[in-house]
């Protein structure tokens, strides 16, 4: 009797833990090749998904190659054997609302895309109705089974590379962790520079005659292992179906027994790397303070985790804790702490970070010890199991109402957790909760946070002044030497005192009072979810939108209050004002309300250009006291000078560095500024701030909220009393008196006339910016009408993955490249952004090159292809909100835009099946192709400092245009010359009364 064949498919495990309300059904498989993969069956999706986490990363780079697993990650999207065109894939995606990225880290390279859900007909998925995943697996599969790694796409891939190392040169956060790195232990990999450039990764190494491209296709080859990947996979298509496709599309993978990486002979901080202290000065006006400790290895610490008892008593902001401490001094605004793996086999590590004031900078040897005391009161309290079991029972509340995030997040960071030594049945739930009280892992834990095992980073523009090293990737200035040795005997002082020698406002924090206690959701047969909120209050001063959750049926709410004031944002001074006013409140309710945030009610007080705007969320036991205090010390605020200059030294520095942003964050801040009626930038509001005084702020505040139109929307698991009873505190509480609705705020965006092609030129504000950056801003009309609106967006379906293959993938103009649909409050229109090196000149002429040749694209396109991009947007178009928060966005967004168009997806997706091809190329031609008579145009030039990396024979190509090009010198000369557009309502607030 023969053996029989072993199966190829293993089984390993149906019953995840799961959130109560979880629809989906689960199975953990091993293929043949020790592929280990989580499928997930999901009958209400409107997006599968699939990612796939190869277990190497940027740890294993060769040493003289930094940046090659990260470069691998890029090169491998672009073509196989199987479908070796470079840009299948993507095309592919884009046809059936699909979108990819990918990422690498220290010891992983994770690829993940979407798709829709369902096949173009509409109709469930069946084995003769196949939805679009089963050919976006097949595509994805062959990247880890014959890549091709072609010359010519190698060069611009490593041309991509680049210009992403050249993103992040600027950037702070990373400038920040190249230093840490760079300044660690060596031998470790994590002191590696993990990004590369080109010239790391082409010119160097065939210089030293080094073939790259067969470089690439040894490190694929030798660390791309079946056993080490891990694959999650989410459809509308039963298990078994889902199954089939894993073992038949990922079977392939070629498996090579590789054991997982290690690195256990070598820690990242040695004792030579400890206990001294770092300065460094950012790009922007940050002032920050970094304690970093060695820590303990949690890999396998996963039910107790020590470090979430310590980050979570370290971290706090209420009464007794380090940071009430210090903002009482004023000498800081903000604290983190918590711990991070750095690999397998490695300790990890702990980080505490606190934003100073200028005050706080002064004192920063005072906060080192403050620390230092807190943590010697942890040791000498012991570990605290009612703390411990505060923070589980959030942690099981949180998962167990645990609601959808997108697809794409959930595949991708799912298949990342997968690579942890975690029970397969814990996979969902994991690291998010606490399973047992471990005192003596807590100890251990603290006893790293010891005066003889960290390193201190001040990160300050101005001290100490005499930074004398560059860090070698990000050429950050920084100085670096021993901590003094009294200052080091102050901090041990500091650690083992005792209680006599502490400050007595140091404490641990009392009870949370606003853990939910009633959690019970009275679950309702609903044939079909309502559409549209009702309107259950309308008086002169108040209204207020109501709607009962019928869809996710968990014990939370969304309260948005919106109030109106004409003052408001009447003028940038105004603004700031506001703005100064709303952060002090915000600052009142942080230490007064922490214990609500860490029991998962959040809270924002803002302003936007209607007025202030007051958001509540979270569990709805507790929400109408949560309002109750927020609005209570919104209208009683004690403005303090104190903390007022504190507020506005803040807001400064904020201005500041929002003028040192990625040229792509700051581009489009300008082309709203041009295209909306009533609108600001950094620099009018950064003139107006010196003037503006605690007594001013006073004033305002008197003056805005005495006279409100109050609207509010409340949407959750709450009846009409409730909305009722909150709009009751919110009328009590403010009482306002009647704005008359002549002086409503109306906020509208402007039109441009056809054949206008203006410019608007700024000069960025960083000098050691290399990038350019362009926005083309092309007007089509009112954003209300519906036709006019979907052939827009039906048009950024169509164009998106041409405009990026040969923009960014071809032409290597950049980085940073989008084309998108745009709206602005009452227009709309469509967008190119791109920065680059190259200057934005050149990026226009390239841009306008591309729009002249699209013209032909969509007249040669077949009618199948257009059809196949309809449905793409169809099923954009209809995809359902996934949580309580996407919902009320949603609904919310058509109340203060005054629109009340509550089924608009639908509707715009009925729109859709109409538009003919031929409709489409005739909006083209008017709108969108260079020379038409009724384009409307206007870009915006943002030029780095230096020279554009054009020479003289690119910069020569750029033709003359035969249009003129009318640049703008006065923004609001410019302005008052443009009509703005005025915007119908869609629906009658009547058909909403109650």
């Amino acid at each position: 009797m023969t053996a029989p064949k072993p199966a190829p498919v293993e089984r390993v495990t149906e019953n995840l833990e799961k959130p109560l309300n979880d629809k989906r059904t689960y199975r953990v498989i091993r293929l043949s090749n020790k592929l280990e993969a989580l499928l997930v069956h999901d009958p209400e999706t409107d997006k599968a998904s699939a990612a796939l986490d190869v277990n190497v990363g940027n740890f294993s780079d060769e040493y003289d190659m930094p940046g090659m697993a990260h470069a691998v990650e890029h090169v491998s999207f672009m073509g196989t054997k199987k479908y070796p065109a470079e840009n299948d894939y993507s095309q592919y995606l884009a046809l059936h609302s699909g979108d990819s990225n990918a990422f690498t880290v220290g010891t992983s390279t994770c690829y993940v895309f979407d798709v829709s859900a369902k096949p173009a007909n509409g109709m469930e998925p069946s084995a003769s109705n196949p939805s679009p995943l089963y050919g976006a697996l097949d595509r994805f599969a062959q990247f880890f089974i014959e890549p091709l790694f072609l010359e010519s796409t190698l060069n611009r891939e490593l041309h991509a590379v680049d210009s992403e190392n050249k993103k992040n040169l600027q950037d702070d956060a990373w400038r920040l962790y190249q230093l840490e790195k760079s300044l660690s232990n060596p031998k470790h990999p994590f002191s590696r520079f993990s990004t590369g450039n080109f010239e790391v990764l082409k010119v160097q190494p065939e210089a030293n005659g080094v073939n790259v491209r067969s470089k690439f296709m040894e490190f694929h080859e030798k660390h791309y292992s079946a056993n080490r990947m891990k694959l999650v996979v989410l459809g509308r298509e039963p298990l078994d179906v889902l199954e089939d496709w894993v073992a038949e599309l990922f079977a392939g993978i070629t498996n090579k027994n590789l054991v997982q990486n290690r690195w256990e002979t070598e820690m990242p901080f040695r004792e030579s790397e400890l206990g001294v202290q770092v300065f460094v000065k950012p790009v922007m006006d940050l002032l920050v303070l970094h304690l970093v400790f060695p820590f303990l290895d949690e890999e396998n610490m996963f039910e107790s985790q020590p470090s979430r008892y310590i980050s979570h008593l370290i971290g706090h902001e209420g009464p007794g804790s380090i940071m009430a401490y210090v903002k009482e001094k004023g000498w800081a605004t903000g604290l983190s702490a918590g711990a991070y793996p750095v690999c397998p086999g490695t300790p990890g590590i702990f980080k505490c970070a606190m934003a100073l004031t200028d005050e706080g900078l002064e004192n920063y040897k005072e906060i080192v010890k403050i620390f230092f005391q807190y943590v010697s009161l942890l040791r000498e309290s012991t570990p605290q199991e009612w703390i411990f079991d505060e923070i589980k029972i959030m942690d099981d509340i949180n998962f167990m109402l645990k609601q959808k995030a997108p697809e794409f997040r959930f595949t991708r960071n799912t298949s990342a957790f997968m690579q942890k030594p975690v029970p397969r049945e814990w996979l969902l739930s994991g690291h998010s909760r606490l399973r047992k009280f471990d005192s003596e892992l807590i100890k251990k834990g603290l006893a790293c946070l010891g005066p003889g095992n960290f390193r201190l980073t001040i990160v300050s523009q101005k001290f100490p002044g005499d930074w004398d090293q560059k860090e070698k990737w990000s050429e950050a200035e920084y100085s670096e030497e021993k901590i003094p040795d009294e200052f080091m005997a102050d901090i041990e002082k500091a650690a083992s005192g005792s209680a006599p020698d502490r400050l007595v406002e140091l404490q641990l924090p009392d009870k949370n009072i606003f853990i939910p206690e009633n959690l019970e959701v009275k679950k309702e047969e609903v044939k079909e979810p309502a559409v549209a909120p009702r309107i259950v209050w309308n008086d002169s001063t108040t209204r207020t939108w109501f709607k009962k959750d019928d869809t996710f049926w968990v014990p939370k709410a969304n309260l948005v209050i919106s109030c109106r004031n004409p003052k408001i944002f009447s003028t940038a001074k105004s603004a700031v004002k506001t703005r100064l006013f709303t952060e002090l409140v915000e600052d009142a309710l942080d230490t007064h309300s922490y214990c609500a945030k860490l029991a998962g009610l959040q809270y924002s007080v803002s302003l936007d250009a209607r007025g202030l705007r007051l958001s509540l969320s979270g569990y709805d036991d507790k929400l109408t006291d949560l309002l109750e205090q927020v609005l209570g010390i919104m209208c009683d605020i004690e403005i303090k000078d104190q903390r007022f200059d504190i507020i506005k030294n803040d807001l400064r520095r904020e201005y500041n560095n929002s003028e040192l942003r990625q040229p792509y964050h700051q581009v489009s801040d300008y082309t709203a500024w041009l295209n909306s009626e009533r609108h600001y930038v950094v620099e009018e509001y950064l003139a107006e701030l010196p003037n503006i005084t605690a007594d001013d702020v006073r004033q305002f505040k008197k003056q805005t909220l005495s006279q409100l139109h109050i609207e509010s929307y409340v949407l959750g698991h709450l009846c009409k009393e409730d909305a009722l009873k909150q709009t009751d505190v919110i009328k009590t509480t403010l009482k306002p008196r009647e704005l008359p609705r002549s002086q409503w705020p109306v906020v509208r965006s402007l039109t441009l006339p056809a054949g206008s092609n203006h410019v608007y030129k700024k000069t960025l504000k960083d000098p050691a910016n290399v990038n350019h950056c362009i926005e083309v801003w092309l007007y089509v009309g009112d954003n209300s009408d519906r036709m006019t609106r979907v052939k827009t967006r039906l048009l950024g379906q169509i164009i998106q993955e041409p405009a990026f293959n040969q923009l960014r993938t071809k032409e290597q103009l950049g980085y940073v490249v989008f084309s998108k649909a745009q709206s602005f409050s009452t227009t709309c229109g469509f967008s190119f952004i791109i920065q680059s090196g190259k200057n934005p000149e050149y990026l226009e002429w390239r841009i306008e090159e591309f729009l002249n040749s699209f013209s032909k694209t969509l007249e040669l396109m077949v009618e199948s292809i257009f059809e196949d991009h309809k449905q793409s947007l169809i099923a954009e178009r209809l995809e359902k909100p996934l949580n309580l928060k996407e919902e009320s966005d949603w609904r919310w967004g058509q109340i203060w835009g005054e629109l009340y168009d509550f089924d608009w997806s639908a509707k715009d997706a009925a729109i859709v099946e109409t538009i003919t091809k031929k409709e489409m190329i005739e909006f083209y031609y008017r709108h969108i192709k260079p020379g038409s008579p009724g384009r409307a145009k206007l870009s915006v030039h943002l030029h780095a400092q230096a020279d554009g990396s054009i020479g003289d024979a690119e910069s020569d190509k750029i033709p003359e245009t035969s249009s003129k090009v009318v640049p703008i010198t006065n923004v609001h000369e410019f302005r008052g010359g443009l009509n703005p557009m005025i915007q119908t309502p869609v629906g009658d607030l009547e058909e909403f009364m109650d």
